[in-house]
């Protein structure tokens, strides 16, 4: 079995840089398939799907002056 180290949602909210309510609106309305894990009330994000999505995020520039 995997490892997990689950977070709050503010701690969750403050590595990605948005607001707690901005998380409870993408786990409502699944806007963003952003993984979470709810025991009993609580909310919990694992750090590895926060890095993932992170990841997924990136955008990629190219330097246009190097031509």
């Amino acid at each position: 079995m995997t490892t997990m180290k689950l977070m709050k949602v503010a701690a969750a909210a403050k590595v990605l840089g948005k607001t707690k309510q901005t998380l409870a609106t993408w786990r409502c309305t699944k806007k963003v398939a952003l993984p979470y894990l709810k025991v009993g009330g609580t909310i919990f994000y694992d750090e590895k799907d926060l890095v993932a999505f992170l990841e997924s995020s990136r955008v990629d520039v190219v330097n246009r002056s190097a031509r």
